[in-house]
C-alpha cells in the first residue's frame, strides 16, 4: 500500500479512502496550508497504517505513540488485549493505558469518538466496570448512556465511581442547559397570564409606562400610572403541568439523559407541574426522583420492547387540566403495542385540548431512525412529530407555554416536521 505521488493530504481530500479512525488523526495532527510533504507523509502514514511504512516512511516519538493508539483500536485490537473476550485479568492494565494515552494525544471531542467506537467495535465494555478505568475515562453522554445500560451489573466496587461519573456529565449538562431552559420557561409563563392589579413584584414597568405616557407630568419629570399592567407570576398554583413520557428503549439512551436534566429544572420551576414517566413495556412513573438527575438516571432500564400505547394510557391517568397541559412523548414510535389504540388515545386527548408533540430524538446526533408511517399518522391528528436537539428544546416548550402553533414553531426553527401525508 503506498501513498498517492503528489502527496495529497488525506484529511484534505474528500475522497480519500481513508478508513476508520481518520477524523481522530486529522484533529490530532493538523499541519495547516503550510504542511509539508514530510507532514503529510505523517498523516498518510497514520491513515494507512504499518503497511505504508515503506512508502511513506517511519514513525517517531508522539507520532509512533498516536499510532499504537489508533492500531489498537482501528487496527487488529491486538493493543487493547486479544484475551478480553475469555476475561478482563490481562486486558484491563492495557485498556487503562490506552484509555490514557488517546487523552494524552487527542482534543476530548476526539477521545469521546474514540472511547464510543471502542465500546462497539472491541465490546469492552468491561472497561466500564472497573474504578481505575472510569476514572480515566472523558465522561459524555455516551458514556452515561452506557453506564445507565450496565447499571443493574457494576460490581459494588465500582458503583460509587460510576455514579461520580454520572454527576459529573449531570453538572456540565444542567450547567449549560439549566438557565436557557428557566428563562425561556418563565418567560414564557410571565407573558401567558395578565394581571391588572399586580403586587409591586408583579408589575410589567415597560408595559405599564407605555399605557400611561398621557399622564407625564413634566414639573415631576415622571409618569403617574393611572392603570397598571403585571404579570401573573405569583400564582398559589402551577399555571402549567408538564408530563414528560419517555421511551427507555436502548436507542433513545442520549433522549434519556437529556430528558431527565430538562425534567429536572422544570420540576424545580413553581409555577410549573412536572411528571416524568419512562417505558419500555412496563410504565415506570419517575417523578419522586427528579430532584435528583443521577438518581433519576440510575433507575432507569435501557433497552426491552416498547408499548407507547400503554404509556400514553398511564400518562393520560393523570392529567387533570387538558387545556393546562403539555404532553411531550419522546419516542422513536416503534410501537410493540396496539397501534389503532394508541391513535385513537391521541385523537381523544388533541379533542380535549391538551398540547401533544412527539419528539423523534432530543439529542445532538443528527437525524434518528423512526417509524415514518405512525409518525405522519400522528401529525394527521394533530401531533407534531419532529427531532429537536437539546439547545431547541427550551424554545419549544416556551412556544407549548404560550400555547403557540408548536408546528409552525419548529418550522420557522428550520426543523423538519414529519409529514401529514406520508
Amino acid at each position: 500500500m503506498s501513498a498517492p505521488d503528489d502527496v495529497t493530504d488525506p484529511m484534505a481530500d474528500p475522497g480519500a479512502d481513508v478508513g476508520a479512525g481518520a477524523d481522530a488523526i486529522a484533529a490530532a495532527t493538523a499541519t495547516g496550508p503550510a504542511a509539508t510533504d514530510a507532514d503529510r507523509l505523517r498523516r498518510w502514514r497514520l491513515v494507512l497504517g504499518g503497511e505504508a511504512e515503506d512508502s511513506c516512511g517511519g514513525l517517531r516519538g508522539d507520532a509512533m505513540e498516536m499510532d499504537q493508539a489508533l492500531s489498537a483500536l482501528y487496527g487488529d485490537g491486538a493493543g487493547l488485549g486479544d484475551d478480553r473476550r475469555g476475561g478482563r485479568g490481562n486486558s484491563a492494565p492495557r485498556v487503562a493505558r490506552w484509555l490514557g494515552d488517546i487523552r494524552k494525544y487527542f482534543p476530548s471531542s476526539v477521545v469521546q469518538v474514540m472511547q464510543k467506537d471502542a465500546l462497539e467495535r472491541l465490546n469492552l465494555r468491561d472497561m466500564l466496570l472497573q474504578p481505575e478505568m472510569l476514572q480515566g475515562v472523558q465522561p459524555d453522554v455516551h458514556l452515561v448512556a452506557n453506564l445507565m445500560a450496565l447499571s443493574r451489573v457494576i460490581p459494588a466496587g465500582t458503583k460509587d465511581t460510576a455514579r461520580r461519573v454520572v454527576r459529573q456529565v449531570v453538572d456540565e449538562l444542567m450547567k449549560r442547559l439549566e438557565e436557557p431552559m428557566r428563562a425561556a420557561v418563565t418567560g414564557a409563563l410571565d407573558r401567558s397570564q395578565r394581571n391588572r392589579r399586580p403586587r409591586l413584584a408583579e408589575i410589567d414597568w415597560h408595559r405599564t409606562i407605555r399605557a400611561n405616557l398621557r399622564h407625564w407630568q413634566p414639573e415631576l419629570r415622571t409618569v403617574v400610572p393611572e392603570t397598571l399592567h403585571g404579570y401573573g407570576r405569583k400564582a398559589r398554583r402551577p399555571q402549567r403541568e408538564v408530563v414528560l413520557c419517555i421511551d427507555q428503549s436502548g436507542s433513545m439512551a442520549n433522549s434519556v439523559v437529556y430528558s431527565s436534566i430538562f425534567g429536572a429544572v422544570l420540576a424545580s420551576l413553581p409555577a410549573v407541574s412536572t411528571k416524568l414517566v419512562v417505558f419500555d413495556t412496563a410504565v415506570v412513573d419517575m417523578t419522586e426522583q427528579l430532584d435528583d438527575p443521577v438518581d433519576l438516571l440510575f433507575g432507569v432500564q435501557l433497552g426491552g420492547g416498547t408499548d407507547i400505547n400503554g404509556a400514553v394510557a398511564y400518562c393520560q391517568s393523570l392529567i387533570r387540566e387538558p387545556r393546562n397541559t403539555i404532553f411531550v412523548l419522546i419516542s422513536d414510535l416503534y410501537e410493540g403495542g396496539v397501534e389503532p389504540q394508541l391513535l385513537r388515545r391521541a385523537a381523544s386527548l388533541v379533542e380535549s385540548g391538551l398540547q401533544c408533540v412527539a419528539l423523534l430524538a432530543l439529542s445532538d446526533e443528527g437525524a434518528p431512525a423512526y417509524d415514518r408511517a405512525l409518525a405522519a399518522k400522528l401529525a394527521a391528528l394533530g401531533v407534531p412529530s419532529f427531532a429537536c436537539t437539546p439547545d431547541a428544546f427550551p424554545g419549544l416548550m416556551a412556544a407549548a407555554i404560550r400555547r403557540d402553533d408548536v408546528g409552525a414553531w419548529a418550522a420557522g426553527q428550520g426543523i423538519v416536521t414529519s409529514s401529514k401525508g406520508a
